[in-house]
C-alpha cells in the first residue's frame, strides 16, 4: 500500500495532528557548521538536473518553483510529518493552532492515488456528512483524484466560505460509490466540551490540543464539579479522535489530574534543543499566561476515579496524556490502540513568510516507552460498538517512511473488522445511517457507556 499523510491547517485539509516545540525555532542555526560539510558531489548532480530541466523541460519552469519543488521533495521524502510550509500554508497552521480555519474540516492522506480520510473533525461539514475514517475520496466534482498528488486535491478543495463541493467517495462495505456534497465554511474548532453524566459523573471531551485547552480543561472541570451538589464522583476524559496538537497543552492536561512536577513526557533527537524533559509545571505549561490558570483547579482533580478514552484517532498529543496518566497509574485507559504517532515537529521560520516543519525528536512516556508507529494499548479494550467491532483506521504505520519505534518492535495492531450497513450482509448506497457520524457522548455511545459502567463499579469497591 502506497500512502502518505499531508496535514494542511486551512480549508479542505484539517488540523495538524502533530507536537511541535516552538513555531518561532531559527532555522540558522547551525547554519556555518553545516554549510562546511557540504556534499559537493551531490550538489553537482543536483545543479546538472535543475540546468537539464532548465533547458529541455517541455515547458519553461521559472527558478522559485524549481526550488520550492526541490526543498519540498527533500522533506517529504524524510517522513509523512516533515513538510514545506508556503506562505499560506504557513500562515493556516498558525491559525489552526488558535482553532478557528476555513474549509470542509477533513483530515486527509493519500492511498493508491486516492484522498483517505484520516477523520472528520466534529461539527464541521464533512462531519455532518457523515464522512468516515478510512472513505476513499476517488472524485472532486468532476475531477478524478487519480493523477493528483496529495496537495494538489487539498488545493482543489480549498475554497470561499459558502461554496460547494460535490466529492465521490468509495467506502469499504457499500456496494457502490456514493456522492457528497458539502459547503465550505469558516470553521471553528471547540477545544474542550463538557457534560454531566447521570450519577454524579463528568464528561470532559477534548477535540484537539490548542493554545487555550489546559485552561479551558480547568474552567470545565470546576463547572462540572459545581453542579453536582456534593462533587463528582469520577470522570470521563475522550481523547478519541483528537489529532493532537500543541505540547505544552499536552502537558497541562496531564498536569491537571497529576500530582505537581512528576514527568509528563520526555523527548530526545540529535539537538540539545531536542533532548528535553516535560513535567507537570508551571514553566513547561503555561505559555503567555501571566496567571498560573492551575490555581483554579479543584483539588478532587488529582484524585476522583478517572477514565480516558482513546481509539485509532488519537494520536500525538493525545497518546502523550493517555501514556502519561496510564504511566502514573493515574487513570484507566480505554477504547481501542491509538494511532502511533511518536514524532515531534518543530516549525522552522524561513524567509519571505515561509516555513518547513521538521521532524526533529521522538517523544516518550515517563516509564521511557516510545509509542512511535505502535501508540498506547489500553488497559481494557473496548471496540466502537457492543458486537466488538469498529470502523477501519490509518494508523502511523501505515505511512511510507514512518520513522521506526527505536525501543522495541512495533508492529502493527490487528485491526477490527469494519461494521457492515447493509441487511443480510450487503450495503446499501443510500442508506443514510449507516453514514452518520459517531455522536461522542450520545445514548448510542457504547464506548462511554461502558467507561461509566467501570466508574460505578469503582464507586462500589470504595465503599
Amino acid at each position: 500500500m502506497r500512502s502518505s499523510l499531508q496535514k494542511i491547517g486551512l480549508i479542505g485539509a484539517g488540523l495538524v495532528a502533530g507536537i511541535f516545540l516552538s513555531l518561532n525555532f531559527s532555522a540558522s542555526a547551525g547554519k556555518d557548521a553545516a554549510l562546511a560539510a557540504l556534499p559537493v558531489e551531490e550538489l553537482r548532480s543536483f545543479a546538472d538536473v535543475y540546468n537539464a530541466i532548465k533547458q529541455g523541460y517541455v515547458e519553461p519552469v521559472d527558478d522559485k518553483k524549481l526550488i520550492t519543488y526541490a526543498i519540498s521533495g527533500m522533506l517529504s521524502n524524510l517522513d509523512p510529518h516533515s513538510t514545506y510550509l508556503d506562505v499560506e500554508e504557513f500562515k493556516d497552521l498558525q491559525v489552526s493552532t488558535q482553532g478557528e480555519f476555513g474549509g470542509l474540516g477533513l483530515e486527509v492522506g493519500m492511498e493508491d492515488g486516492f484522498v483517505k480520510v484520516v477523520s472528520p473533525l466534529e461539527d464541521t461539514p464533512a462531519h455532518r456528512a457523515g464522512l468516515k475514517p478510512g472513505d476513499l475520496i476517488i472524485k472532486l466534482d468532476d475531477t478524478l483524484v487519480k493523477g493528483m498528488t496529495l496537495s494538489e486535491a487539498v488545493k482543489k478543495m480549498r475554497g470561499k466560505p459558502k461554496t460547494q463541493i460535490r466529492l465521490t467517495i468509495v467506502r469499504k462495505g457499500e456496494l457502490k460509490p456514493f456522492e457528497v456534497t458539502l459547503t465550505r465554511e469558516k470553521i471553528k474548532v471547540q477545544s474542550v466540551k463538557s457534560k454531566l453524566l447521570e450519577g454524579g459523573y463528568g464528561y470532559l471531551r477534548i477535540a484537539q490540543f490548542q493554545e487555550e485547552t489546559a485552561a479551558d480543561v480547568v474552567k470545565h472541570f470546576g463547572k462540572l464539579n459545581k453542579q453536582e451538589k456534593d462533587g463528582l464522583k469520577g470522570l470521563v476524559l475522550d481523547l478519541r479522535n483528537d489529532p493532537g496538537g500543541l505540547l505544552n497543552s499536552a502537558v497541562g492536561v496531564a498536569a491537571a489530574f497529576l500530582p505537581p512536577k512528576v514527568l509528563v513526557t520526555a523527548t530526545d533527537g540529535r539537538t540539545e534543543e531536542a533532548k528535553r524533559r516535560f513535567t507537570a509545571s508551571p514553566e513547561d505549561y503555561l505559555r503567555g499566561y501571566k496567571d498560573d490558570f492551575m490555581k483554579q483547579l479543584p483539588p478532587l482533580a488529582k484524585t476522583l476515579p478517572l477514565i480516558v478514552l482513546v481509539n485509532g484517532g488519537s494520536a500525538s498529543a493525545s497518546e502523550i496524556v493517555a501514556g502519561a496518566l496510564q504511566d502514573h497509574k493515574r487513570a484507566v485507559v480505554m477504547g481501542t490502540q491509538t494511532f502511533g504517532k511518536g514524532s515531534v515537529q518543530t516549525v522552522l521560520p524561513l524567509s519571505g513568510s515561509t516555513a518547513i516543519k521538521l521532524t526533529t525528536a521522538r517523544y516518550y512516556t515517563p516509564s521511557g516507552r516510545s509509542i512511535q508507529a505502535k501508540g498506547i494499548t489500553p488497559d481494557i479494550v473496548v471496540e466502537e460498538t457492543a458486537n466488538g467491532q469498529s470502523h477501519d483506521r490509518l494508523r502511523e504505520a501505515d505511512l511510507d517512511h514512518h520513522l521506526q519505534n527505536d525501543k522495541e518492535a512495533a508492529d502493527k495492531p490487528v485491526e477490527a473488522k469494519p461494521v457492515k450497513s447493509g441487511k443480510k450482509g450487503k450495503a446499501d448506497e443510500g442508506d443514510e445511517a449507516a453514514r452518520a457520524p459517531v455522536e461522542f457522548a450520545s445514548a448510542n455511545d457504547y464506548q462511554l457507556s461502558q467507561a461509566v459502567n467501570l466508574l460505578k463499579a469503582w464507586q462500589i469497591i470504595k465503599r
